[in-house]
């Protein structure tokens, strides 16, 4: 499964924060629309680098697909960030 959304939030000491929900499958569309460019370049890296493509090109989607889950959170003196991949 692709993840679909982030949820990006921040704090600081000073105010409440907010929340941001960021819709990931929307970036789907531009990748599809310059997926021969991307395969492309993938494979010329790949022979240059002696590796399989069709091997890079499932590990690349195997770390996309565990994406959803993810969570990163930032902590500084000023301002707390937090990213989670829903």
């Amino acid at each position: 499964m692709t993840p679909n959304l982030a949820l990006i939030g921040i704090q600081t000491s000073a105010k409440r924060g907010f929340r941001l929900w960021f819709p990931l499958f929307l970036l789907w569309i531009p990748v599809l629309l310059l997926a021969p460019l991307l395969f492309l370049a993938l494979l010329i890296v790949c022979l240059g680098k002696r590796v399989n493509p069709w091997r890079a090109i499932a590990v690349c989607w195997a770390i996309v697909c565990s994406l959803p889950g993810t969570g990163i959170q930032v902590q500084t003196p000023k301002a707390l960030i937090q990213v989670r991949v829903l």
